[in-house]
């Protein structure tokens, strides 16, 4: 049976390793620190260092204050989440619902990774501008990524792409303020959140029959007599 490598024998830390290690260790200090109920704002660079068993100074050969690390979570779950949910929209996928499958996946992501998402909950509406415009950003990509996805269904194909973006940005924020009711959701209750879920998929699917219902030209407003008629060739996406 072969030995386990000794600490001789294991392979030293590069100066790049070491560093992403230190920066790794700054973010999940501020992450715990809002577990234990602060609010992101209120978190100093003094007492993250210390958190993370560093010197102040340590901290800033990584970010330059407070509002750069809060990026880096902000990019963290961006990034993420939207190639996640990408898989989940691609065509051909085990979810027979696609609406379904992502709000699988979302709902699981938000529940691995909570302090995350109480972090991104709690900068959404308050806190650093600056954080508050990230995550905006963040929404403007997810929506588009959505939209050009949704392009490519032969069901959305005649549908105009700004369209398509606006949809996207309803369904998107609407799952965003979700996350602090699936966060709520008790760990040993899970037909609780499939309750949840079932009443997502039906906001959603509310969203996507208007979309089926709209019309782009200008000639038609409420209260006239030209209505835009009914159609349900776009339900392959719910």
């Amino acid at each position: 049976m072969p030995r386990p490598p000794s600490v001789s024998q294991i392979a030293p830390l590069s100066r790049q390793d070491r560093k992403d290690q230190t920066r790794k260790s700054l973010v999940q200090a501020a992450l715990q620190l809002m577990g234990e109920g602060r609010s992101f704002t209120s978190l100093g660079i003094r007492e993250i260092a210390r958190e993370a068993g560093m010197v102040p100074n340590a901290f800033y050969r990584h970010f330059r204050n407070t509002d750069e690390l809060g990026l880096t979570l902000v990019d963290e779950v961006g990034m993420t989440l939207r190639q996640l949910l990408r898989q989940a929209r691609q065509p051909g996928s085990a979810e027979t619902s696609v609406v379904r499958g992502s709000l699988r996946v979302y709902h699981q992501y938000v529940r691995d990774n909570r302090l995350l998402f109480l972090f991104i909950a709690s900068e959404r509406a308050g806190g650093s501008r600056i954080l508050r415009m990230a995550i905006r950003q963040e929404v403007r990509h997810f929506a588009d990524d959505m939209a050009r996805d949704m392009h490519s269904m032969p069901a959305y194909q005649s549908v105009a792409l700004a369209t398509l973006q606006m949809v996207s940005s309803l369904i998107v924020n609407t799952m965003l303020a979700s996350a602090p009711e699936i966060l709520d959701l008790p760990a040993d209750q899970p037909a609780v959140e499939q309750v949840m879920v079932q009443a997502s998929v039906q906001q959603l699917q509310i969203i996507l029959l208007g979309l089926a219902a709209w019309r782009t030209d200008a000639t038609w407003a409420p209260g006239t007599r030209d209505k835009p008629k009914k159609s349900t060739k776009n339900r392959s996406f719910s």
